[in-house]
């Protein structure tokens, strides 16, 4: 779309309310459904023209139900807007992988620890420095866990319980090794343990006293003020990329010749999910999805490595535990209400973050009471956010909410703007220490290729489908 068609596209949308805007079916033909921005004014408005396309085509697939949502990090991507949610019925409709994305369950984890600013800040160019050399960063990096192809098998059968035994959320069920091909398995089996590049990270942050919203939920999670936590952003690697590639290319085959089904977009290739295809691609997808778990899971090893040894100190002395980890690109099922029936969809997430409220049935006791921790990452130059789910999200958005602040800019564009030498150096002025494998990636994640994280924040929060508790501002940072 060209730019200057932008204007007609915002008088088409209806406003139902200041964080909702709604593109009704008669925009294109073939729409199913609505399509509904959430955002103020002005991100909506600021949103290029493909998230519109985009999003207008997902309400064109087969079985969706009530709208095809953009969150207010919305930007264009591959099939879906990233910021993309649709849920499918789960008996009628379909699954796409351009639903879900390439980089299966690229996600977030957050980790406290008990140390405070002035433990860390004299340390913090050799954490980072070791960080650096401990957690492989960039395209091709390969892992320090040397597996076998049939080892590996095992990890995306049992995602992070292959790495350590722990709770619910190292692991998701019924995911089937036999359903990913060769190809697949040998970009992925040597990348555990590893960051990748684009905009994954990891990242030392720091809890100014101020930035504490809601201070009993901090409690509760363990967070308390000016003390210093660990957030690292990355997915399933080639691992994914290729589950994603195969899949697409099945259903390219079978899609309209067996199933009848047409689409505006070739990237949103899908089969109903019910069917032999649709299946097969739901089994492979949990195998990324467990393949990543058990990436972030190594990478936390690494980091309790080196925290300890740096500190001298055992990583249970100094209190190193995970809040909770998110996944971004996904398709699960989950029963919501609608039209007053309680129905089972298959919600697929494309930068999307799952946002359950209080006293939901898939929280385990420790967030049953303030709701889910919801991490959502902001550029490495302005700081990232602990939220909490709600129950208007389970309502409004299929339980979803924003994942990160959203690029306003090609990584191409931040290339020609940025030099990434200077805008380290720049950055290490301001206090926040970077290590990068290269200075083109660093320039790409400037912070001015992404919007305005604290109002993407605040859109969410004055949305309803999500509510801010801390956020938390970078000290140092290792870049793929």
């Amino acid at each position: 779309m060209e730019q200057q068609q932008k204007p007609d596209l915002w008088k088409q949308l209806k406003k139902v309310s200041d964080t909702a805007w709604e593109i009704p079916q008669s925009f294109k033909q073939g729409m199913r459904v609505p399509a509904r921005i959430i955002g103020t004014e002005k991100l909506v408005k600021e949103m290029d023209p493909g998230v519109y396309d985009q999003v207008t085509n997902v309400a064109t697939l087969p079985g969706i139900q009530k709208y095809a949502l953009c969150m207010p990090d919305g930007h264009w991507g591959y099939g879906f807007p990233i910021g993309g949610v649709a849920a499918f019925d789960a008996e009628e409709g379909v699954i796409s992988p351009g639903g879900v994305g390439f980089d299966i369950n690229c996600g977030m984890r957050l980790v406290i620890t008990n140390l405070t600013y002035k433990d860390v800040q004299p340390k913090i160019k050799q954490l980072v420095d070791t960080l650096f050399q401990r957690v492989p960063a960039g395209v091709g990096s390969t892992g320090f866990v040397k597996l076998t192809h049939s080892e590996f098998k095992d990890v995306i059968s049992q995602g992070a319980k292959w790495a350590v035994e722990k709770g619910e959320d190292g692991c998701i069920k019924d995911a089937d090794a036999s359903k990913v091909t060769d190809k697949a398995i040998k970009r992925g089996f040597n990348q555990i343990g590893t960051l990748g590049s684009g905009n994954h990270y990891l990242e030392i942050q720091r809890v100014l006293p101020e930035n504490i919203i809601d201070e009993e939920t901090a409690k509760a999670w363990g967070i308390f003020p000016d003390q210093i936590v660990v957030m690292f952003h990355c997915g399933s690697r080639g691992f994914g990329h290729q589950v994603a590639t195969d899949s697409l290319m099945k259903f390219l085959n079978v899609m309209e010749s067996k199933y009848q089904i047409k689409i505006l977009d070739r990237e949103l290739a899908c089969a109903p999910f019910q069917s032999p295809e649709g299946q097969e691609y739901f089994k492979a997808m949990k195998c990324g999805i467990n393949m990543s778990f058990a990436n972030r899971q190594v990478i936390l090893h690494r980091i309790r490595e080196v925290f300890s040894e740096i500190f001298k100190e055992t990583p249970e002395n100094l209190g190193i535990k995970q809040v909770y980890d998110v996944a971004h690109n996904t398709a699960k099922l989950e029963e919501y209400t609608v039209d007053g029936k309680k129905k089972k969809l298959i919600v697929h997430r494309k930068g999307a973050t799952r946002s359950f409220g209080p006293g939901h049935s898939e929280l385990i006791p420790i967030y049953e009471k303030y709701g889910q921790p919801v991490i959502i990452g902001g550029s490495m130059e302005t700081g990232s956010y602990l939220l909490a789910g709600t129950k208007k999200a389970e309502e409004e958005t299929f339980g979803s909410t924003a994942h990160g602040s959203g690029r306003t800019m090609s990584r191409n564009q931040a290339k020609h703007q940025w030099r990434g030498e200077q805008l380290q150096r720049d950055m290490e002025k301001r206090g926040i220490y970077v290590r990068t494998t290269t200075f083109s990636g660093l320039a790409e994640e400037a912070g001015g290729a992404y919007k305005d994280v604290d109002a993407v924040i605040m859109a969410a929060e004055e949305a309803g489908i999500s509510r801010r508790v801390a956020k938390l501002v970078p000290m140092g940072n290792v870049k793929g």
